[in-house]
């Protein structure tokens, strides 16, 4: 597990930026598979979902172990890491992109809330999804399940690395989700991709307002152009951004 402690001031950072921007930060450091593939908002919140990770792993059933009467067992996994995923750390979940079967209800997902979770992310089904939509906490899942499969997945590890949706996942990354889906972010990389998130989306917000006045975008976008430089200086001294 990472030693690292994700700090107010780079949470606060992350949750003004997006996706796309951590993405193509990441890119240029050679990182192109951090985006959790076939993974969607139950609903789309105001506010960004930022977080270290918490994982569990779970492998396909075997019919002899997973009877309905293992979730009367006091240390199933799937409730221990409900119980145990700490305040502001977002539980990810690796059910190899299997939506068969739900790894979380709307129960789970209050309890998380409640318990002060950041959010919830797995890369297989969920049941009662409008119940999960209605709270305040971000959810991602792969899709809804259908009712009756409740055994497909085995939990069976606690806080090691995983792969969610096609991303490697190690505890204590950082997990952004917006709108658009969910980027894993490794932790020793997570305060200088805050700063450099937040620079960047300074600059795409001048350029927005630019092209929403006209302004084409060659030498723009990317600022090739030493007037567009000069330009995004003005404009950061007149916001304050």
């Amino acid at each position: 597990m990472s030693d690292y402690i994700l700090s107010n001031e780079t949470r606060d950072k992350l949750k003004k930026v997006s996706t796309a921007s951590v993405a193509t930060a990441l890119y240029k450091r050679g990182l192109r598979n951090q985006f959790v593939q076939g993974v969607v908002p139950l609903e789309r919140k105001p506010v960004t979902m930022v977080g270290q990770a918490y994982t569990l792993r779970y492998i396909p059933a075997r019919e002899d172990r997973n009877p309905l009467t293992v979730f009367r067992a006091r240390d199933h996994k799937q409730r221990v890491a409900v119980e145990t995923c700490p305040e502001g750390h977002v539980l990810v979940m690796d059910a190899r992109k299997d939506s068969r079967a739900a790894t979380a209800g709307s129960i789970l997902v209050t309890r998380l809330a409640k318990r002060g979770v950041a959010g919830v992310v797995s890369d297989g089904g969920v049941r009662d999804a409008l119940g999960i939509a209605a709270l305040g906490i971000p959810a991602y899942f792969a899709c809804s399940s259908a009712p009756t499969n409740l055994t497909l997945h085995e939990a069976v590890d606690l806080n090691v690395p995983i792969s969610c949706g096609d991303a490697p996942v190690f505890p204590g990354d950082v997990m952004l989700g917006d709108a658009d889906g969910v980027m894993v972010i490794p932790a020793h990389l997570a305060e200088e991709i805050a700063e450099e998130c937040t620079n960047m989306e300074s600059y795409e917000d001048f350029v927005l307002e630019e092209v929403s006045s006209g302004a084409g975008i060659i030498g723009l976008y990317p600022a090739t152009d030493e007037e567009s430089l000069v330009k995004y200086d003005a404009w950061r001294k007149r916001t304050g951004r």
